[in-house]
This record gives C-alpha cells, sequence and structure tokens, in this order.
C-alpha cells in the first residue's frame, strides 16, 4: 500500500517496511498531518490527554487506518469517517491487566494496606485474614483478559464464574443478564468490560445490594462500569480495589479517597514492563502488514 505513517515509538520507524514513510509522534508536540494514511494514536497508561490526541482525526484528509493500543475502542468509533479502518490492541494488555487484578484481589483479601500503615507506625499487631483459596470469583467480561485473569486465578484454587455481553454455553459462559442471579454467591467481582451504554452502572446500588458482606469489587476496565455514588453509599460493607474511576482522577476532596474499605491504582493496570515490548513488536508488524496490503490484525471496524 504504502503512504505515510504516525507512529510512537523509533523502533517502529526503524523497522518500518520499504515504501512506507514512518514519522514518530508521541503525543507531545503536534506532528505534521500531511499525508498521514496510518495513524497509531500514541498510548500512555491512562485516559490523561486522551482526547487530544484524538482530536487529530478529523484534520488528517487522508486516513486510511487508526490504531489504538487500547482494547477498549467505542470511545473512537463517532470521531471516525466511514472509510477509516479502527484496529485495536486486544490481547496486548491481557498479561499486564490480569497480574494488576491478581495483585489487588491479594492486597484487598490479605489486607496489605492494612500492614503498610502499620509498618510505617511499628506496630505489630497480627489478626487473622480472609483467604483467596475457596473463594468464588465472577469475572464480567469474559474476553480475552478476562481469559487472562482466570488462568492466574485458578492455580489459587478458586472457583471462577465467567460473565460475557451474551451467554456461551458451549464455553461455560454467562450472559450479562444473568449477572443478578450469580451476584449474591460472590466472594470477588472482577469488572473486565469496556465502556459503552450497555455497561454504564452495569454495577449500581442493586447490584451491590445483591453482594454479601464484606465481598470485593475489582474495576480494571472503565470507572463508570461501576457507580461511584452507589459504592459510597455502601459506607464500606461493600470492600473496592479500583485502578479506574468515575471521576478520573478523583479531585484531591473526593470521598473515594478515604472510603473504608476502597483501595486505588492510578490506571496502571495496563501499562506495566511487559506490555511496551508486546506493543512495538505488534505494530511491527501491524506495519508489515499495511506497507505489503495483507489483512490488518485486531480490526474492529472496516473502512467502507
Amino acid at each position: 500500500m504504502g503512504g505515510r505513517a504516525l507512529v510512537q515509538w523509533e523502533q517502529n520507524r526503524r523497522n518500518a517496511p520499504e515504501g512506507v514513510a514512518v514519522d514518530l509522534y508521541p503525543g507531545t508536540s503536534r506532528p505534521g498531518l500531511a499525508g498521514v494514511a496510518f495513524y497509531q494514536v500514541p498510548y500512555t497508561p491512562s485516559t490523561q490527554g486522551a482526547d487530544d490526541r484524538l482530536d487529530l482525526i478529523a484534520r488528517m484528509p487522508d486516513l486510511e487506518v487508526v490504531q489504538l493500543l487500547s482494547a477498549g475502542y467505542e470511545h473512537v468509533l463517532p470521531l471516525l469517517p466511514d472509510h477509516v479502518t479502527l484496529c485495536n490492541g486486544r490481547g496486548l494488555h491481557d498479561a499486564s491487566t490480569a497480574e494488576h487484578v491478581l495483585a489487588l484481589i491479594l492486597a484487598a483479601q490479605r489486607d496489605l494496606p492494612r500492614w503498610a500503615r502499620a509498618q510505617r507506625e511499628h506496630r505489630w499487631g497480627p489478626v487473622s485474614l480472609r483467604s483467596l483459596a475457596d473463594a468464588r470469583v465472577v469475572v464480567v467480561g469474559y474476553g480475552s483478559i478476562g481469559k487472562a485473569v482466570e488462568a492466574r486465578l485458578l492455580p489459587f484454587e478458586t472457583e471462577v464464574v465467567r460473565v460475557a455481553s451474551r451467554a456461551r454455553p458451549e464455553e461455560g459462559v454467562h450472559g450479562v443478564g444473568e449477572l443478578h442471579g450469580l451476584l449474591p454467591g460472590a466472594d470477588v467481582v472482577v469488572l473486565t468490560t469496556p465502556l459503552t451504554e450497555a455497561t454504564r452502572g452495569l454495577v449500581g446500588a442493586r447490584e451491590l445490594a445483591l453482594l454479601r458482606d464484606d465481598a470485593l469489587v475489582v474495576n480494571v476496565g472503565r470507572g463508570p462500569v461501576l457507580d461511584t455514588r452507589a459504592l459510597l453509599a455502601e459506607r464500606g460493607r461493600i470492600r473496592a480495589a479500583l485502578d479506574v474511576t468515575d471521576p478520573e482522577p478523583p479531585p484531591v476532596d473526593h470521598p473515594l479517597w478515604e472510603a473504608p474499605g476502597v483501595f486505588l491504582t492510578p490506571h496502571v493496570a495496563g501499562g506495566s514492563a511487559a506490555f511496551y515490548p508486546r506493543a512495538r513488536a505488534f505494530m511491527d508488524d501491524q506495519l508489515a502488514r499495511w506497507g505489503t496490503g495483507e489483512p490488518l490484525r485486531n480490526v474492529v471496524r472496516e473502512g467502507r
């Protein structure tokens, strides 16, 4: 195909195939946009600054392909001209995000924040702790990340309940319409879903009320999938470990910071050291495919 590509990393410019002119745009200074046909939206671990990078799409008249390195893509669809193909980063974040889910669950179940505070205060006060073994974990959003989460949970002797947007009985996957019947038996609920109109507020006051006392909700999907106001209204009855929040980031005076039973990390689940080499290798392959006219990977919307 050939043309001009705008990418984030020097490795991808260096390894680009013949006939593909590649310029760097790490997401800071404004790039030249004339002739850009392939645009890899610069990736950062959080959503901060993402709007500025996406606004460039409207200023690229020769655009053919937009490449995201995030798994979620619904927020980009309204910005795309009909003829532009959209690809996402499905699979790139699986290991990083699944590791973070496991870390959040273990931190919450074994009360690591308590022991961190005790160490700072030079206090030694052992208590009985929760366990991950024998816990029933409901994974809501059983796609590639959900499968990676399950693979890491099973060696801990857990029972994993799979939930997706639609039931897949042949895979043992429940549809989201069955969620209310599954929540009362859950010890841990893991949210890995993207944000859509169907998932916004998916876990709210009604869903939290169905959970047993001291259940844990882990959110590594998008903040608005979990209703923040409903969580705060639980006043610690339901615990939460959140890598994404609504609002994100919370203002300095937001009650989430001090909410009982809530543990926060700043949207870092997907951006670990494992992600970047995989993402650069993926981009090498994707540019090679684009340059030679081969089918692109991870196409989520075909241009027409």
